[in-house]
């Protein structure tokens, strides 16, 4: 009988592997939207890091976070660090990348709760009176985050904090077209 639930578990153990070694080895989570403003302001609130606090879905998740700047405030080379409850996590975000009213890209290392190395951009594109902004982060999926993914699914859970940010992105944006 013993043979049989030892057998048993371990079948059971090499089909999740075999099932979690067939999921994507990259992620890659997208949204967008559309504000009106023009490129160049929206492109302001996401190339100058010291503004994400304004927007950021992840900003009002810990109000005693320690955050970092280094570098440039704005641009290629500006870097924010920050180090807060199990809600945001540790990190560092690098700008490596920044085409006025067109591109920011973004080098992310988290550090908890757990590590990761992902690159995130926003793009903007004029459409009429509007600008079309599309937030993407993509990486690496190792072992651990393909059986997490067999229980959540981190494009929704991901993708929701992007809608919430593009939707304070759109206020922050559009109250400073005003001005």
């Amino acid at each position: 009988m013993i043979k049989i639930i030892f057998s048993a578990v371990a079948v059971i153990v090499v089909v999740l592997i075999v099932i979690v070694s067939m999921r994507p080895d990259e992620f890659r989570i997208v949204r967008s939207a559309s504000i009106s403003a023009p490129p160049a302001v929206v492109f302001a609130q996401v190339n100058d890091l010291h503004k994400w606090q304004e927007w950021s879905p992840w900003a009002k998740l810990d109000l005693t976070v320690k955050n970092t700047f280094e570098g440039p405030s704005a641009g290629t080379g500006a870097i924010f660090s920050w180090a807060g409850n199990n809600k945001v996590g540790e990190g560092r975000m690098t700008i490596t990348e920044s085409h006025p009213d067109d591109l920011v890209r973004f080098k992310l290392e988290f550090l908890k709760p757990f590590k990761a190395n992902n690159t995130a951009e926003f793009t903007f594109r004029p459409e009429g009176n509007q600008t079309v902004v599309t937030w993407r982060m993509s990486g690496q999926n190792n072992f651990m985050c393909k059986v997490v993914g067999l229980f959540m699914n981190c494009d929704k859970m991901v993708g929701g904090d992007f809608e919430k940010g593009l939707a304070s992105l759109r206020s922050v944006s559009e109250a400073a077209k005003k001005q």
